[in-house]
C-alpha cells in the first residue's frame, strides 16, 4: 500500500527548525518548529513579518522528513497563520502518523475544528491593543478540548482588563487545559502584568517568551 495521498499534498514554508519551546505549558522542551508562510491577521506587535510571504513550496511528505530528521519527537505549526494554508490539517494528521506530539500556534480567526482532536491547539485570541480583536472568531470556544490552550497577549492594562472578561465570560479555565496572560515583548513590563495577574488571584498562567531572553529578541530560527 503506498503512502496516503495527502503526503503529496503542498505547504509553503518560511522555515523549519529544532529549538527550545519559547511559549505555553511546553516551554523549555526541545521541539521541532515547522513556520508556514502566510498571514492576513497583521497584528500591530508580530514579530514575524519575514513570514507574511515568500517561503519554499514542500510538500506533506518532505516536511515531515524533515521533522523526523532532528531529534526532538515535539513539533509545533506554526506561522503566520497556519490555518491560513489548506494543508495544515494534513499536514498534523501525517506528523500524529509518524509518532510526533503536535502543537498548533493559531490566532483565534480560523475554525480550529479543521484540525485533528489529537493535535494541542494553543489559541492566541486578540487583545484590543492588537488592532485586529474584531478577527477573532468566538466560536472556536467550542472547540476547545481538555488538551488545549489558550493565549491573550497583553500590551496594556486595557488589554488585561478585556481578557479578564472574556475568560470570565466563556470559563475558559474551565475548558482547557490552561489559559496563557503573556506580557507584548517591550510593550509592558513582565513584573507588572505578573503583579496584576497575583493581585487579582486569577485562574491563569503568567508566561514570557524565553527564547527572547535566551537569544536576540529578533533573531530568526530560535
Amino acid at each position: 500500500m503506498g503512502a496516503p495521498s495527502w503526503m503529496d499534498k503542498p505547504l509553503r514554508v518560511t522555515e523549519i527548525f529544532v529549538s527550545i519551546q519559547g511559549e505555553s505549558t511546553w516551554a523549555g522542551a526541545p521541539c521541532v518548529f515547522v513556520r508556514l508562510t502566510g498571514c492576513g491577521v497583521r497584528c500591530s506587535y508580530c514579530d514575524t513579518p519575514y513570514a507574511y510571504d515568500g517561503g519554499e513550496i514542500m510538500t506533506v511528505g518532505e516536511v515531515v522528513a524533515r521533522c523526523r530528521a532532528g531529534a526532538p519527537r515535539l513539533v509545533e505549526i506554526t506561522g503566520g497563520e497556519p490555518l491560513e494554508q489548506e494543508h495544515c490539517p494534513a499536514l498534523a494528521q501525517a506528523l500524529l502518523d509518524s509518532g510526533f506530539t503536535v502543537l498548533c500556534e493559531t490566532s483565534g480567526t480560523q475554525p480550529i475544528a479543521r484540525l485533528p482532536e489529537a493535535v494541542i491547539k494553543i489559541v492566541d485570541f486578540k487583545c484590543p491593543g492588537s488592532g485586529v480583536e474584531h478577527r477573532n472568531d468566538w466560536s472556536n470556544v467550542d472547540a476547545l478540548t481538555a488538551r488545549d490552550e489558550v493565549k491573550f497577549v497583553i500590551g496594556d492594562r486595557v488589554d488585561y482588563e478585556w481578557s479578564c472578561a472574556n475568560v470570565h465570560a466563556y470559563n475558559l479555565d474551565q475548558r482547557c487545559h490552561a489559559v496563557l496572560f503573556a506580557p507584548v515583548f517591550g510593550r509592558i513590563a513582565p513584573r507588572t502584568l505578573a503583579e496584576w495577574i497575583v493581585k487579582d488571584g486569577l485562574p491563569v498562567r503568567f508566561q514570557i517568551q524565553i527564547h527572547k531572553y535566551v537569544w536576540p529578541p529578533d533573531q530568526r530560527g530560535v
